[in-house]
């Protein structure tokens, strides 16, 4: 059934004008974090969440000595990576509780105080009220009482993932359409019904969370009341309330923040689940250019050849996937799901043998069959489990061939890959590949046979059908 609600084009054409401060808006919440000590940490339930962020560092590890180093850059910001998405909701819990501490820890021993921060999937993916939960527990534990609000704020502005009178819309074949009704709401693990953001908190609730009790900050209140109306709005709130955050372009997001700051002086006290927008906008950054060039290129020492590793399973991802293949330009490699799961035979020693060859005459495309259909629940995280550690199996024996940039296509892949076959505890965001979308890492404590190789962060839900073609073309011109 078809969301009833007006169409995006009508909705947002009865809007009040965006705000034209956005510039100054940033310069006050630097001054503001400056003044206060208040540093930001992102528990980010895979590597996607740094794609709107630049010159900060991501951790991969719950380690106060890393976290602390990324905290001491410039922008006094640290992305801590769970992989949650990829288990249970138990084990996601903990997992994010261990990564509140580290943070809270890390800062503390600074002398500074934290913003938490759980960023998620902008297409309302992952264990929302679980990992908020597990925050507010750290949370009560450190300072002796729980937030006094949740802003719920998953806009994506890049990726035209925007919300405007509490709705959550996605950009679909070139439309804005309510995120319910696309492809992402009816993911195995995480579908959703609720477009209405009041709504989908009370259904991923099962009805703990009552849409009566959750308030709303929306953008008649951000674009003509600006950063002194957010502020009211969050005094008066206690007791964790959650707050649906409306947004559509970024200086909506900065008045937000900046809001957030005002009523955090006063006392006030706030947790945040997120997309990756709103993260810049609390930190202050300003926008930096799409990543080209001398930006980009390997350490001399590297060799001629790219990998690029596909995991994800979206059809976004296996439309982006046909059309790099058409282009000859790389030896393209099939994983055998199946196969593995079945443990026939020498699937992953032999697969790496391939690669490693391949990458000494060639780009290669390493990606799993897109074929294979997993079950629901708990089996289907087995599953993906097991594929991904297959990948960063071969991918971290085809290291030998010391590949001169490498793609990882995937949430849970840029993540397993990162961690298991480079060894990366730690990295900086450099920027990416176009404006806010598709984040390069640049390795600061990893592998050695990883260190200087450009390692691109690209996630499923991201790109047109031909995304993944044109990222792999900007690779390939840094040794023309």
């Amino acid at each position: 059934m078809r969301d009833s609600r007006p169409a995006a084009s009508a909705l947002l054409a009865s809007l009040p004008p965006a705000r034209e401060d956005a510039g100054a808006l940033r310069e006050s919440i630097r001054a503001m974090r400056a003044a206060d000590d208040v540093l930001v940490g992102i528990i980010d339930d895979d590597p996607t969440g740094s794609q709107a962020v630049h010159d900060v560092q991501v951790v991969t590890v719950p380690d106060e000595d890393a976290c602390a180093a990324a905290f001491g850059g410039p922008a006094g910001t640290c992305f801590l990576l769970t992989n949650s998405r990829s288990v249970g909701e138990q084990t996601a819990a903990e997992l994010t509780e261990e990564a509140a501490r580290c943070l809270t820890a890390a800062a503390g021993r600074l002398g500074a105080r934290v913003e938490l921060v759980s960023r998620s999937d902008s297409t309302l993916r992952g264990h929302v009220l679980a990992e908020v939960a597990a925050i507010s527990r750290v949370r009560r534990q450190t300072v002796g009482a729980e937030p006094d609000a949740v802003l719920f704020v998953p806009a994506f502005i890049e990726a035209g993932r925007v919300t405007a009178n509490g709705v959550h819309w996605a950009c679909a074949g070139g439309e804005l359409v309510p995120v319910g009704e696309t492809e992402f709401a009816r993911d195995r693990l995480f579908g959703y019904a609720a477009s209405d953001l009041k709504e989908f908190l009370a259904e991923k609730s099962r009805g703990a969370v009552r849409r009566e009790d959750i308030t709303s900050i929306g953008l008649t209140h951000i674009r003509q009341g600006g950063p002194d109306r957010v502020r009211g709005l969050l005094a008066g709130l206690r007791h964790r309330t959650w707050v649906v955050v409306d947004a559509v372009e970024y200086s909506d997001l900065e008045a937000v923040a900046c809001g957030v700051l005002l009523a955090e002086e006063r006392g006030r006290s706030f947790l945040f689940r997120t997309g990756p927008s709103f993260v810049r906008a609390l930190a202050g950054l300003e926008p930096k250019a799409p990543l080209r060039g001398a930006e980009l290129a390997p350490s001399p020492d590297r060799s001629e050849h790219g990998l690029i590793v596909v995991g994800s399973h979206v059809r976004q991802t296996s439309r982006q996937v046909a059309d790099l293949m058409t282009r000859g330009w790389t030896v393209d490699l099939e994983l055998d799901v199946p196969a593995i799961m079945s443990a026939t035979g020498d699937v992953v020693a032999s697969a790496a043998r391939e690669v490693t060859e391949a990458l000494g005459r060639s780009d290669v495309l390493l990606y799993t069959s897109r074929t294979f259909t997993a079950g629901t629940g708990n089996d289907s995280f087995a599953v993906g489990r097991a594929v991904s550690a297959a990948l960063a199996s071969i991918v971290g024996q085809a290291l030998t061939a010391i590949p001169a940039w490498i793609v990882a296509k995937g949430g849970i892949t840029s993540h397993d890959l990162a961690v298991d076959a480079l060894g990366m505890r730690r990295a900086v965001v450099a920027g990416q590949l176009f404006p806010g979308l598709i984040s390069v890492f640049r390795p600061a404590d990893a592998a050695p046979a990883a260190m200087g190789m450009p390692y691109v962060v690209f996630p499923g839900n991201v790109g047109y059908d031909q995304a993944l073609t044109q990222v792999v073309a900007l690779l390939r011109e840094l040794k023309a």
